[in-house]
């Protein structure tokens, strides 16, 4: 550059315009200049060139010194964070589908499944890159968006095998609870929250969470993401009292459990603003331990519907019953997006008809994945009649744009 030319000086220029000359440029070039002189460097992080920030992190010791010193330089002012964990490995040469595999086979044995020295390392450097990422935000003001996602597959679909390793690498609970505590120092020092979403990040949530969020924060809200299956018992992240303060949402996500009837009223009354994005995850670990029993009824999606006339609705559902899916489809949900993703569980004939006759006018994406070992029965669409359900859900469906099958 010829700005950073003896004659010029470089060091001499003031910050201000060294800042200036940086936010013209792609973050390569912004380091590439940089490395012209002392003073340059010291411009590199200022506030205005880091509105935000998205980072990729593999769960490896070899991330925490590069994220402490981004951190240590971003975390105090960035307005947009967003951080997604995942693992630099699955423990085993077998994945980590073959891990779930022979914890649930010891524990249908009786037997305690065997402990990975590689998953109490990766689970014991989950919780440190986590209390990097937390502390170094815990007292930034001007937060507006905040998300944190763990690694599906290590985190979320084998919890049980997770809350195992857990209880070894933090027995007495010091860390997950350092942890909770810095999530709600985090939410109770936010000014200017709007997007809150932290998905299978381990016990992160508690059930009292949001209530350090403080009303005028609550009433703001955007988007509010919470999905984790670790939650135990019949414990919800968020009731529908809490959501009531959250009366500008126009998105949400949450496990499908905890959204009850009386939470779609809460969102069906003309106080609240349209709610454009409702995204449910469904999972086989939830239905297992709490009750479909308070799910909306189809009354309930017309009421909501009526308020919400530009709602779409998205779907996750992870081994879940042929049943049960029967009994979770309403007609009346503008189903736009469903996403099937099996490790037991096959995909029955009736629920891929029962989604393209109800839902033809909504939707627009249909995928299902399946990782069993055995693949004899998948898709489990063999019904004894001469239609394939898929291609007549692809004919039904006129606004599918994306009909995709992975196994």
């Amino acid at each position: 550059m010829s700005v950073c030319g003896e004659a010029v000086g470089a060091g001499s220029l003031p910050s201000e315009l060294v800042v200036h000359i940086f936010s013209f440029l792609a973050a390569p070039d912004r380091l590439r200049a940089s490395a012209a002189c002392s003073h340059w460097r010291e411009c590199l992080f200022y506030p205005a060139l880091w509105p935000r920030l998205r980072l990729s992190l593999r769960v490896s010791p070899a991330e925490r010194p590069r994220l402490e010193f981004l951190m240590r330089k971003c975390g105090w002012f960035v307005r947009e964070l967003r951080v997604q964990f995942a693992a630099d490995n699955y423990p085993s040469g077998g994945g980590g589908a073959a891990v779930a595999g022979e914890g649930a086979a010891a524990a249908g044995d009786g037997e305690a499944p065997p402990l990975c020295p590689r998953w109490l390392d990766l689970l014991r450097t989950y919780l440190e890159l986590v209390l990097c990422v937390l502390s170094s935000v815990r007292n930034n003001r001007n937060l507006q968006k905040l998300s944190l996602f763990g690694d599906i597959s290590i985190l979320q679909q084998h919890g049980s095998i997770s809350n195992t390793y857990l209880g070894k690498v933090d027995p007495d609970g010091k860390k997950i609870k350092q942890i909770q505590q810095l999530f709600e120092e985090i939410l109770g020092n936010s000014r200017q929250l709007k997007w809150l979403s932290c998905g299978f990040m381990l016990q992160i949530v508690t059930p009292t969470s949001l209530s350090s969020l403080s009303n005028p924060i609550a009433s703001t809200m955007e988007h509010l993401s919470l999905l984790d299956n670790h939650i135990p018992g019949n414990t919800t992240l968020i009731t529908a009292v809490e959501l009531e303060r959250f009366v500008n949402l126009r998105s949400l996500a949450l496990d499908f459990c905890d959204f009850t009837a009386e939470m779609a009223r809460v969102l069906a009354d003309s106080n609240h603003v349209p709610l454009h994005r409702l995204s449910l995850l469904v999972h086989s670990v939830s239905i297992m331990h709490k009750s479909l029993d308070s799910m909306p009824e189809d009354e309930n999606w017309k009421a909501l519907t009526r308020n919400s006339t530009n709602l779409r609705v998205y779907i996750m559902a992870f081994d879940v019953k042929s049943d049960d899916m029967l009994r979770i489809l309403k007609p009346s949900i503008p189903l736009e997006r469903i996403h099937f993703d099996s490790y037991i569980t096959c995909v029955s004939g009736a629920v891929v008809d029962l989604i393209s006759r109800q839902y033809d006018k909504f939707l627009t994406h249909f995928i299902l994945m399946n990782d069993v070992i055995d693949m004899s029965g998948f898709p489990d669409l063999s019904d004894n009649r001469n239609e394939d359900p898929l291609v007549l859900l692809a004919w039904r469906c006129t606004r599918l744009s994306l009909l995709a099958v992975h196994g």
